[in-house]
């Protein structure tokens, strides 16, 4: 056979896979960050991310029913969304809502809005969900057994206000930060009160090739763009998320990038 038309064959059964099937291969990232001075009644404690779900198109709403049900199937204490939850269409946040409104976790929901949320109804749609709380350049501050741990969520890009969401931090209390883009860790670094963000945005890249590592990748995601990172004090763990996006950014494929629910569990130093 001629050798053009095997390689022909095997990119094209490449990217049948990388179009069809990994991209509903739904796995779980099981993390363990160890914490200097953590707080006792904090070890232990279970955080499950989901974010980028870009539902519509791309993404169909039964993969996010499964990413829904094996999320609350791993028992966490607290839930945290990471945004980018619509594609390019808004009205479809309609429908997603009431499918997020079923995830449930000890001390709460808890969401921030991506890039792709600028639609006032995407806003309207998670803050008027009881079950869901949504932080905008705001913190809240959670009682953990004899404890408290301060969960503070910002507005992408330069918009979010490390200030604002700050300012009603009790002393001494540990800061986890819902930051959508990755790449401002280094910014948020500098405040040393900031033991954990999490952040999605980057997809993992989508695509990712061995020995390479991702070829595309949005603004803001370069750096720090998948996995597990240590900046100065501060642990950052950025997702590489549920959904896909397409054109005009390229297919809506996923390759050795599969979608991901992450469980993040906290232990001491």
């Amino acid at each position: 056979m001629n050798m053009l038309i095997i390689i022909a064959i095997i990119f094209f059964l490449t990217y049948q896979y990388a179009l069809r099937i990994e991209p509903k291969w739904l796995t779980t990232e099981h993390v363990k960050i160890f914490i200097k001075n953590l707080p006792s009644d904090l070890e232990g404690l279970k955080i499950v991310q989901l974010s980028d779900l870009h539902y519509y198109p791309n993404t169909p709403l039964s993969l996010i029913q499964k990413a829904v049900k094996q999320a609350n199937h791993l028992k966490p204490d607290i839930i945290v969304l990471t945004g980018d939850y619509i594609d390019k269409e808004a009205e479809p946040i309609l429908k997603l809502v009431p499918i997020l409104a079923k995830l449930k976790a000890q001390y709460g929901v808890f969401a921030i809005l991506g890039n792709h949320d600028y639609p006032k109804i995407v806003k309207t749609a998670l803050s008027e969900a009881a079950t869901i709380s949504l932080l905008i350049n705001q913190g809240i501050n959670l009682t953990i057994g004899q404890t408290h741990l301060y969960l503070a969520g910002l507005t992408p890009g330069s918009s979010g206000n490390l200030s604002l969401a700050l300012e009603n931090h009790p002393p001494n209390v540990p800061i986890f930060l819902l930051a959508h883009e990755p790449d401002l860790a280094d910014n948020y670094a500098k405040d040393s009160r900031i033991t954990l963000q999490l952040s999605g945005h980057t997809h993992g890249g989508q695509v990712r090739i061995p020995f390479i590592g991702a070829p595309v990748l949005p603004y803001s995601g370069h750096k720090y763009d998948h996995g597990l990172y240590k900046i100065k004090q501060m642990w950052l763990y950025t997702t590489r998320g549920i959904g896909v996006i397409g054109p005009p950014f390229g297919p809506p494929v996923r390759f050795n990038c599969p979608p991901e629910i992450t469980k993040i569990t906290l232990f001491k130093a």
